[in-house]
């Protein structure tokens, strides 16, 4: 049965016991020459971690919570003698960008979507404390509006924003030659996903960020998700399916005038509840989160304007 430890935690930045530290670790997997997808073994060390490796330079996509610094950069150095030059960020989450400040005080390059940037200077980072303001060195010092590209070790890496998706900041990394996506948080493997409405995410825009994945990949695509095991074009297009369909039946109900509260009593998306269901997101709150996003679109959508006072 899959199981991935609460994402709450992650959310309000809650901090490992020590004594389960030594538990804690990440295996490597190479999925192209000199790349790798960094998992947490053993507890929830946030988002998979990508990494390009070689002597023109290191890359490191997402840098999981402060708490597993020290345990990531022993995996890191497993595979590589350099330091990382570029860090580039998939998308805000304190799960992804846990990091950011140690890696900047080390002088290795921060990149993100200006979207992202945007987020940690208007509202900052998480902490224990709950958000505080980004330090310095936690920001990222290079951004782009919709792609960019890095050229090292022949493995050419492309930044892709993917508008209004699982954040309005997302970015997906295509390594081209490798045949290898890190999709970040618009997908998570075999799970319902997290569409981070408050944070410019939506409904349509994470479709269409998968559909965008599903368009550069072929059969022997190897794509890093942002949650899950390493993954397949097969096993996104599944992914893409059921979300789809989830819309369609939720969307239905919604012009049928039912409130949330009757949707949830009607179980809509039961046949899904076996295989897709965590304990982050859970059938009721995928139930819960699809009716928001679809419902924000449909008021939108009846009128132009926002009559909020």
């Amino acid at each position: 049965m899959k199981k991935i430890c609460c994402l709450t935690a992650l959310l309000t930045a809650g901090l490992a016991v020590a004594k389960d530290e030594p538990k804690i670790s990440f295996a490597s997997t190479e999925v192209g020459p000199g790349i790798y997808m960094l998992a947490g073994q053993g507890g929830f060390t946030g988002g998979n971690l990508g990494l390009l490796t070689g002597d023109d330079g290191v890359v490191l996509i997402d840098d999981s919570m402060p708490q597993y610094l020290d345990i990531m950069n022993q995996a890191i150095k497993g595979l590589t003698d350099h330091n990382i030059d570029f860090l580039i960020n998939t998308h805000v989450h304190g799960d992804h960008t846990g990091n950011n400040a140690a890696f900047g005080e080390q002088k290795t390059h921060i990149v993100a979507h200006e979207n992202l940037r945007r987020h940690m200077v208007d509202k900052g980072v998480q902490s224990a404390e709950g958000m505080v303001p980004a330090p310095k060195a936690a920001l990222p010092v290079i951004t782009f509006a919709e792609q960019m590209t890095f050229h090292f070790n022949g493995q050419p890496a492309k930044a892709i924003h993917v508008p209004a998706a699982h954040t309005d900041g997302d970015a997906i990394i295509h390594f081209s030659s490798a045949n290898v996506i890190h999709a970040g948080d618009v997908f998570f493997n075999g799970l319902f996903p997290y569409i981070d409405l408050d944070s410019g995410g939506s409904v349509d825009g994470y479709i269409h960020a998968q559909m965008k994945i599903i368009s550069l990949s072929d059969d022997d695509t190897k794509i890093i998700p942002g949650h899950g095991p390493l993954a397949s074009k097969q096993d996104l297009q599944k992914a893409v399916d059921m979300l789809i369909d989830a819309k369609n039946i939720i969307s239905k109900h919604i012009e049928n005038g039912l409130t949330v509260e009757q949707i949830l009593e009607a179980r809509p998306l039961q046949k899904y509840h076996d295989d897709w269901n965590w304990g982050f997101i859970t059938t009721e709150r995928m139930t819960k989160q699809m009716f928001n996003g679809l419902s924000a679109k449909s008021k939108h959508s009846h009128d132009g304007h926002d009559h909020s006072h």
